[in-house]
């Protein structure tokens, strides 16, 4: 009789998470994924560009700066993409209703936390992965040089770290972005509308 009762329920599971799908797929935004790939190519060779070209000439204090402004970017990026995702659209409504300031971004935001999340956790946090790593790469080439460290070892210290440093901050900003999520969404949507209205 369990038996029976797990096997409807997932089937029941199963039919759910197909009509999610199908309406997944009609809502599919063409226009969306052709503007977030053109936008991700414009800022990643942007920035590529200028870290290509001053990283390789900072000091070895700047390079670590450099690295560890990258990572907290990264971090509070994922901390706002996570939060817009978790936050409660209801709270927002309220507030814009009352006209205060940053509400109606906020229910902007939300309504579109698929495309928000993806901007901030995918487009911005990858961008700031590759311009920490070329960081990595120039402050290992600079104690290779200066203080004549293995090569190997140095570099994989160095990645060890950046990477350890990135993944520990995201695992730490999640829990923290799920439960201050609608006051994270709030102060981010009050910056933004200062720009745009």
């Amino acid at each position: 009789m369990k038996q029976e009762t797990k096997k409807t329920e997932l089937k029941q599971l199963v039919e759910e998470t197909k009509k999610k799908e199908r309406i997944k797929k009609e809502k599919v935004d063409i226009k969306w994924l052709i503007t977030i790939v053109i936008v991700t190519f414009i800022i990643s060779f942007g920035l590529s560009f200028v870290a290509n070209s001053t990283i390789p000439n900072l000091s070895l204090i700047f390079g670590i700066i450099i690295t560890l402004l990258f990572i907290v970017i990264g971090i509070i990026f994922d901390i706002i993409g996570v939060s817009v995702t978790s936050a409660d659209e209801k709270v927002f409504h309220s507030m814009a209703a009352r006209k205060v300031k940053g509400a109606s971004t906020a229910v902007k935001l939300k309504k579109n936390a698929d495309k928000t999340s993806s901007f901030c956790c995918d487009v911005i946090g990858d961008i700031c992965g590759v311009i920490s790593g070329a960081a990595g790469t120039t402050i290992c080439a600079i104690l290779v040089t200066k203080y004549h460290t293995d090569l190997l070892l140095t570099g994989l210290i160095i990645t060890a770290i950046i990477s350890s440093f990135t993944i520990g901050g995201k695992a730490l900003g999640k829990s923290f972005a799920i439960n201050k999520s609608d006051i994270i969404l709030y102060e981010f949507a009050k910056i933004l509308s200062n720009f745009y209205h």
